[in-house]
């Protein structure tokens, strides 16, 4: 922009302009959108921008709004449309009185738009890793290379316990398709080549929301960092090796039972019954 530094406050968020980005810095208060949140700050190359619009909002307020393009950032590719108006992190919300000097940046903006168009690859950053969160059927975690579900006992299907805990390495997927759980059936699933998907509570490859399980300031961001890694090819993140801790033993004895149950109602074999239970001990 035409001078370093300049910030424009609005509700829940504030714009840093600079000569070649924009920092988006999120309030952390208590009618924040989680989403803004969780996500804290953020830089947007000028690159990333797409149009840039100013319009009048709700109650005495004017809407600064710099849309970014397609396949820009990993975040919006990820959520793929399903963001309330009120969640879009490209949204700024100011105070009517201030129409004059937002519509100033709105042009500053403009004359910096150069590259119309998809983008060929990211321009803002993914979230940092390591990410987890709390699905209905499991929890999920992410450390920058490799996708982990373990299923909860008390959610998952048979399917899924026959199937036993899941790794994913990003090398392995060829994308993610996350469901918003503030519409019906919401879930995150890895892709996986070309093969047709199951029903989510039926898909190893798939963990699903509900209940309160894989809220949107949760799970979108864990979608995008997979996806921003899957795009790289696992090159985005390179982690430092850590020990694996043991399960709690209460946890093991709790899923031998359940596995139990499963075998004693027919639906997992003598063999399956076997050899998963040894992997489960094997974790003690």
């Amino acid at each position: 922009m035409s001078r370093m530094g300049d910030v424009l406050a609005g509700f829940h968020a504030a714009w840093e302009f600079e000569s070649d980005s924009v920092l988006i810095r999120y309030e952390r208060g208590i009618r924040t959108p989680k989403l803004f949140q969780a996500l804290g700050e953020r830089r947007v190359p000028l690159t990333a921008f797409e149009a840039v619009t100013l319009t009048p909002g709700k109650r005495g307020t004017v809407v600064l709004h710099a849309r970014p393009r397609p396949g820009a950032d990993p975040l919006m590719e990820a959520a793929d449309g399903q963001l309330k108006e009120t969640c879009d992190p490209y949204r700024l919300v100011l105070p009517a009185e201030r129409e004059t000097l937002a519509e100033y940046y709105a042009d500053e903006l403009r004359a910096r738009l150069s590259e119309p168009g998809p983008a060929e690859r990211f321009l803002v950053d993914a979230p940092e890793v390591p990410l987890s969160f709390k699905a209905y059927d499991g929890k999920a975690s992410f450390d920058g290379t490799t996708v982990r579900f373990r299923w909860f006992w008390t959610g998952a299907s048979s399917a899924k316990w026959k199937a036993g805990d899941q790794s994913f390495a990003v090398t392995e997927l060829s994308g993610v398709e996350w469901r918003s759980p503030e519409v019906f059936e919401g879930h995150l699933r890895l892709l996986r080549g070309e093969a047709a998907p199951q029903q989510p509570d039926q898909d190893p490859s798939t963990v699903v929301f509900g209940l309160g399980y894989g809220p949107v300031h949760q799970s979108l961001p864990f979608a995008a960092a997979v996806l921003a890694a899957v795009r790289s090819r696992g090159a985005a993140a390179v982690v430092p090796a850590v020990a694996v801790a043991r399960r709690d033993p209460a946890d093991i004895a709790e899923r031998i039972r359940h596995l139990g149950e499963l075998h004693q109602a027919g639906l997992v074999t003598d063999e399956e019954f076997s050899v998963k239970k040894a992997e489960l001990l094997a974790e003690l």
